[in-house]
């Protein structure tokens, strides 16, 4: 099976024929803009499971309404405003930065239009600013970041730098591998949004001489870092750490070998023993010329698997919006990570793994399962949400 490159692009190619009963689904995808590269995976991810429902949500006619807004909050604003008032959404997800996901939520939430949220988790939406019509789907931000913490510390590494860029979800991501490593750590970096040279922190990570390096750079920023660091000679003294966003397979295929050894920790790995997701993981890599699906394909597929049990089990009925967000919240279908719950803040319970770059058995340089790290683990703010 190989996916079409794109089922709907834009609000502008939805039909005008569309009946009244066809559920909508905006999707502000991240095809350009410093998160271009996971974006694309996000997409292949969306694509794959609207391709296995055949274009329908709970067998009911269904439109998915594709626009790339470059991961810029402005742009995003006002596509959400016209996804609501011109497309009459009945859901949303599509963003990958937390900027993104803290700049549109407030006008969904007041339309109460149910946001799933195939990536960010800020800390904002899990605490104070909680809210029924947000489901943190796939993760809370820190705790990718406090399983990473955890699994530095279980390793002993007792000398850590850590590094992220200068945005919300940097900021939570330190915080959080801080508070999974609960000891001191050697250094703290902010770096910029979209950053491609490193050689500032390059030299400070040199005169610093930790044992171990933990940073929080997707995408290009990631992989920039991560090639300039082995040129600088620098991984033959000094362990990287990752959260999966960090050491996923987008960054192996431009990275390749020099990442052998990384550790990284996420909430699902391709090869975790999961019925729903081997069958997920080999579709991807039927549909996609045999490359392994990452964390952001995986969570944007969990997403539209999740809507379509919503939709499924309320019969088509949208009317209902607070009975939508019932459903939602039982999380009723066959993840790929396997069954998780939502906590009072619409985060998932869930446990998290750490995986090891490794070589398969065919010689290609991917992930691989080597524990857990956390097990049935709720994220630290629920105590801040009043909802």
């Amino acid at each position: 099976m190989k996916i079409l490159s794109s089922l709907i692009l834009a609000a502008a190619l939805v039909p005008l024929s569309a009946s009244a009963d066809t559920v909508r689904v905006g999707i502000a995808n991240d095809i350009s803009g410093p998160f271009a590269a996971i974006g694309a995976e996000a997409r292949d991810g969306f694509e794959l499971a609207i391709q296995e429902l055949d274009g329908e949500l709970g067998g009911q006619p269904a439109e998915f309404i594709q626009t790339d807004m470059g991961g810029n909050p402005d742009q995003a604003r006002q596509l959400v405003n016209r996804y609501i008032k011109r497309d009459k959404i009945d859901f949303f997800t599509g963003p990958i930065g937390s900027n993104v996901a803290l700049a549109v939520g407030p006008a969904l939430f007041k339309a109460k239009i149910p946001y799933l949220s195939n990536n960010p988790g800020p800390s904002q939406y899990a605490g104070e600013q909680c809210n029924p019509f947000w489901f943190g789907t796939s993760y809370q931000n820190d705790v990718f970041h406090e399983s990473a913490g955890k699994a530095a510390a279980e390793r002993d590494y007792e000398n850590v730098l850590i590094m992220a860029p200068d945005y919300p979800a940097g900021i939570d991501a330190l915080n959080g591998f801080k508070r999974g490593y609960d000891q001191p750590v050697a250094e703290e970096l902010y770096t910029s949004l979209g950053q491609i040279d490193y050689a500032a922190e390059l030299a400070q990570i040199r005169a610093a001489k930790p044992d171990a390096v933990y940073i929080f750079l997707p995408a290009a920023m990631g992989i920039n870092f991560i090639k300039q660091f082995e040129s600088a000679g620098l991984s033959q003294d000094i362990r990287l750490i990752g959260p999966g966003f960090s050491a996923d397979e987008d960054v192996i295929m431009a990275v390749g070998e020099p990442m052998l050894g990384m550790i990284n920790t996420a909430q699902w790995a391709h090869d975790l023993d999961v019925p729903a997701n081997k069958a997920f993981v080999e579709a991807f890599r039927e549909a996609y010329d045999g490359r392994y699906p990452s964390v952001y394909a995986a969570q944007a597929y969990d997403v539209i698997m999740a809507i379509n049990a919503a939709v499924e089990q309320r019969d088509g009925d949208m009317s209902d919006k607070d009975a939508l967000v019932s459903v939602l919240k039982q999380a009723d279908y066959d993840s790929v990570r396997g069954s998780f719950t939502y906590g009072d803040n619409h985060f998932p319970i869930q446990s998290y793994y750490v995986r090891q770059i490794e070589k398969d058995g065919d010689g290609r340089v991917t992930n691989q399962l080597v524990g857990q790290v956390l097990e049935n683990y709720q994220d630290h703010y629920v105590q801040d949400c009043q909802m």
